[in-house]
């Protein structure tokens, strides 16, 4: 067998690397695509161990974390290794099915159901307006119902004539969630929530100025009854820079919502990657904090957090796919819907038992300390998710 030597230290190569330096006698100058593949292999290493790995991840709770712990590593996937491959792909997959949700929604809500929806109510509405009409020596609650009558169907037509303008999502848009409030109202013949009463007025006041072509705001982030932000711990000037960034924040949501936020909502998920990646250590921090007497290093409860997340990206990823298999089923046999259906319901209820059991085993701890913990870090990390949110949102919209 020949011998080589090694380019970096000229020692004697008798294996792939040397015994010297450690370089690989490998050369690293190759084919445009062996280089690819090698930088595939060495990001996701696509071999056996993907297999092996997978089906204990979603299957197993706790399983690949004690294993990794136990020492039994090399047949596995590597946990950041694993994190890494899985949120690639499901941050990719979520941007596409995002995109193809959000036109598919607009399509359907405004052109197909809400419209189909308010005719109905129109004729529904104009009947009891020509019985009350017919009706002989009508007393003054036939007058005032017949009156009532005569005003929804003008609203109810101005609803139609809002979904059917093409051109104007804004519209579309405010005049879609009026609806749903206002059929709401009328399958509960019962009169708005608080809540849901002051919502319905803004929204009325909205499409009343849109309609006239005025701008509006869509979102409002001041903490002022006038609307605007400011803070007690920060001077005069800075506040006023304060509002002027969150005046332009609230002019591009506008701007942005009334096109059909289908691209600040491209944006704000093209941000999550970076900030859940970020949110991994604090999460490991929460666990190291609820278990410091557990005698576990920082690093162990790193890899927990990496597993957990990539089971948690692994599902939703998985019930993307039935989604998906779902609306083919719908299109093609509805009778054969529920099975998709029933399956998506059964993935969201592994993932709470999943992470309860994984904490579990992992930790080894009793079922009622388990629970508290496990409680007490699903709120903490709730938080801290919503946070998350929020800030991708507002990057998103600076990025606009």
């Amino acid at each position: 067998m020949p011998q080589s030597t090694c380019s970096n230290c000229h020692a004697i190569i008798t294996g792939p690397y040397c015994s010297q330096c450690g370089q690989s006698s490998e050369s690293s100058i190759k084919y445009f695509w062996t280089v690819v593949l090698h930088i595939l292999d060495d990001i996701f290493s696509f071999d056996s161990r993907a297999s092996r790995t997978i089906w204990p991840l979603f299957t197993r709770p706790g399983f690949l974390t004690n294993e990794y712990f136990q020492g039994h590593r090399v047949q596995y996937v590597p946990p950041l290794r694993l994190y890494l491959f899985i949120s690639i792909i499901f941050f990719i997959t979520l941007k596409f099915f995002a995109a193809s949700e959000n036109n598919n929604l607009i399509r359907l809500n405004n052109d197909e159901k809400a419209l189909t929806q308010v005719s109905s109510h129109i004729v529904e509405l104009e009947q009891q307006h020509e019985l009350l009409k017919n009706k002989e020596n009508p007393e003054e609650k036939h007058l005032q119902a017949m009156q009532l009558a005569e005003q929804n169907i003008q609203k109810f037509k101005g609803y139609q004539n809002d979904l059917s303008v093409a051109d104007n999502k804004l519209v579309k848009a405010i005049a879609t969630e009026l609806l749903i409030l206002e059929f709401i109202k009328l399958e509960t013949n019962q009169p708005l929530s608080e809540n849901r009463q002051n919502r319905y007025t803004i929204l009325t006041s909205q499409l009343n100025k849109t309609r006239k072509g005025e701008k509006i705001n869509l979102l409002s982030i001041g903490n002022n009854s006038d609307g605007s932000i400011s803070f007690a711990f920060l001077p005069p000037d800075k506040n006023q820079l304060l509002n002027e960034y969150a005046s332009k924040l609230e002019e591009k949501a506008s701007k942005a919502l009334a096109e059909g936020a289908g691209q600040l909502l491209q944006q704000a998920i093209s941000k999550l990657p970076q900030l859940m990646f970020l949110l991994l250590p604090l999460f490991a921090v929460l666990l190291k904090i609820m278990y410091l007497f557990s005698g576990r290093y920082y690093m162990e409860h790193l890899t927990v957090a990496l597993h957990s997340h990539s089971f948690v990206f692994f599902n939703i990823l998985v019930l993307e796919i039935v989604d998906m298999l779902q609306n083919t089923f719908f299109k093609t046999s509805p009778i054969l819907d529920y099975i998709p259906t029933g399956l998506s319901i059964v993935l969201l209820i592994w993932v709470p038992i999943y992470l309860f059991i994984m904490q579990k085993r992992v930790y080894k701890q009793g079922y009622v300390m388990t629970l508290a913990k496990y409680l007490i870090v699903g709120i903490a990390y709730t938080a801290l998710i919503s946070i998350t949110a929020i800030i991708a949102f507002v990057w998103g919209l600076a990025e606009l």
